[in-house]
């Protein structure tokens, strides 16, 4: 056996923990079936503009040793996530706040506010939310719900909100201020250099293979070392045995324009059920924050997202997390425990939505307790 770890997957779990046992003495191996490595967090400069390829990426955290840890490897931006929405042509700023109330009511105050979207849960009379429809209304009202959330979570989730559970909405973020940054987080950023940069960092000086299906070549791979570190679907790696977990994708068209600004934001939803995408993302505002940066260059590069039913061979993006699917993974877990040397983590190993700072903060986990 050749190396002491086989990493499978150069996204954030299968770097981190690879350079985490590289920094321990280990012979590590990281292999990934695409042709780059950062997995969904892959950059690509076009015309000069970082151009998040598998959707928008924003590094945010509470956690001061996430931070510090990932700050090693590149310098971050200031960036700060504030999207807005598009309902039909009206333009509304989210997390909802007093910009949102006051273009919505024509409210001034925070107390008009707050009695405003009072009334309207009064008026809904729901007790016990029996799907999400009821349970957003019950947070913020129905107008709220019919231009801002309705919409966009139905192209969401290809599902009307009436048959989608009313966990999936624990809370809706209702700020009385007119503070319009998305993530309550103490750090936030955009590593600059792009993602792609920040991962080749944390890979360097350690062995990588592109191009390389680990599944296609299992026997062989499982012969270079101790242990497999698999950052892959988890109901993949055995065969699919149980039946296919269920995921959302997503896709995306990008397109580079002849002008310097598209729509003066990273990030545009698209609220109303008839517009087909979810949102836009103009790629150079994450890391051009000023109009005089951003402006210099003299085009700018877009993606439409539209949010899809995944099937084989598309790319999964959001674990559907349900009863039925909470079950069948509960039952590919039990595999993956008997797995003898192999260590399964990340957001498809583990089927489950992890921000990045979650998925840095588990594989340093992980790492401790083996290393």
């Amino acid at each position: 056996m050749k190396y002491d770890y086989l990493v499978v997957g150069s996204g954030l779990y299968g770097a981190v923990f690879a350079r985490e046992a590289a920094d321990r003495g280990k012979k590590v191996l990281v292999i990934d079936k695409r042709p780059n490595v950062a997995g969904n967090i892959y950059t690509e400069k076009v015309e000069g503009i970082h151009v998040h390829k598998y959707g928008a990426h924003i590094f945010h955290t509470n956690d001061t040793k996430v931070w510090k840890y990932i700050t090693r490897f590149a310098e971050f931006n200031r960036f700060t996530n504030s999207p807005v929405a598009n309902y039909r042509g009206e333009l509304y700023s989210l997390p909802f706040n007093m910009y949102t109330f006051n273009k919505m009511w024509g409210v001034v105050t925070p107390e008009e506010a707050a009695a405003k979207i009072e009334e309207q849960k009064k008026e809904a009379c729901i007790t016990e939310p029996k799907n999400l429809e009821e349970q957003a209304i019950s947070l913020v009202g129905r107008d709220i719900f019919e231009k801002l959330i309705k919409g966009y979570t139905e192209k969401q989730w290809g599902r009307d909100c009436k048959d989608l559970p009313a966990f999936i909405i624990k809370r809706l973020p209702v700020r009385l201020t007119f503070d319009n940054n998305y993530f309550n987080a103490l750090y936030q950023g955009i590593p600059i250099g792009g993602y792609t940069q920040l991962v080749e960092h944390l890979l360097e000086g350690i062995e990588v293979r592109l191009d390389t299906d680990y599944l296609e070549q299992k026997e062989e791979l499982d012969r270079l070392a101790e242990t497999v570190v698999y950052t892959g679907p988890i109901d993949a790696y055995f065969g699919y045995s149980l039946g296919a977990l269920e995921y959302r994708s997503v896709r995306f068209e990008t397109e580079v324009l002849d002008i310097p600004n598209f729509q003066g934001n990273a990030a545009v939803n698209y609220t109303d059920r008839e517009t087909p995408w979810t949102r836009i993302i103009e790629h150079k505002w994450f890391e051009f924050g000023k109009d005089e940066q951003g402006l210099d260059l003299p085009k700018t590069v877009i993606s439409r997202e539209y949010s899809s039913e995944w099937k084989p061979g598309d790319e999964p993006y959001y674990p559907v997390n349900d009863e039925k699917n909470g079950a069948l993974y509960a039952e590919y877990k039990k595999l993956a425990d008997a797995e003898q040397n192999v260590i399964f983590g990340g957001r498809l190993a583990e089927y489950r939505y992890y921000d990045m700072d979650a998925v840095i903060a588990s594989a340093l986990q992980k790492s401790e307790e083996v290393l």
